[in-house]
Order: C-alpha cells, then structure tokens, then sequence
C-alpha cells in the first residue's frame, strides 16, 4: 500500500460524490478500503464499508469500518462530522440484511491493547445468528 489518494465515485440522484481517501500505509482497513487488499464486502456506501470478519464468533460477524481512517472509537468520535452516525447506521443496516435485527445482535468496539483491539483503524463488529452471553470476554 502506498500513500498515494485515492477517490471513489459513487452515482447518485444528485450526480457522483467524490470521497477522497488518504490510505495510512500498512493498515490492513485503508487496503480493503482502497480495494488494494480483498475481503468478502457485504455493503458499502461512499462513506463506510462491510465485509465478513476472517475469524468469525458467532454464525453472523461482519466488521464496519468508515472509509478514512480513524484509529479508535475516541478518535473518531473527537472527528464530530457524523461518521460515528453513520457507521452505527450502517451496523443496523447489516443487521437487518443479515436476518438478525430481529433476534438481537451486538455492536462492539474494541478500543487500545487492553479493549482487544488488534487493528488500528476503527471497526465495529456486528455479531449474531446466536444466543450472546454475558459478560462478554
């Protein structure tokens, strides 16, 4: 991965939207996100991305990620332009696809070494298709 930018369009009722994105080099989430790294995408839109996590908990375990990259919850929630919102919304909206709305599934955010997190782009995971225990981990 480079650090070169990429732009995406995206069609529209209103005509092409351009989302720029500055890839941080080596991670793993700026790839997908450029396309440069593959990954099985569920849903995307021009501001976040699905796809199915690799290591999978739970029958249904996709991963959110907002496009630009945010390296945690914290810092993506300081960015303040809505993409917090946004990627929450886009959790629900798997949620949905995935038959699992319904039932009930989680959203989970792992934050620094302690909270899980083992990449450093942040994601939300939305896991379900089972009965969920607690406390978690």
């Amino acid at each position: 991965m480079g650090s070169q930018e990429t732009t995406i369009s995206v069609g529209g009722v209103a005509g092409p939207v351009h989302v720029k994105i500055f890839p941080v080099p080596d991670c793993l989430f700026c790839g997908i996100a450029a396309s440069e790294i593959p990954a099985t995408i569920v849903s995307s839109n021009p501001r976040t991305i699905a796809f199915r996590d690799i290591n999978p908990q739970a029958p249904v375990h996709i991963l959110v990620i907002p496009r630009a990259h945010h390296p945690n919850l914290a810092e993506l929630a300081a960015a303040d332009d809505g993409l917090l919102a946004d990627l929450v919304a886009h959790a629900h909206e798997v949620a949905l696809a995935e038959g699992i709305a319904d039932t009930g599934y989680r959203v989970v955010f792992n934050t620094g070494r302690h909270g899980g997190q083992t990449v450093d782009h942040v994601h939300a995971h939305v896991i379900g298709g089972r009965q969920m225990t607690w406390p978690p981990g």
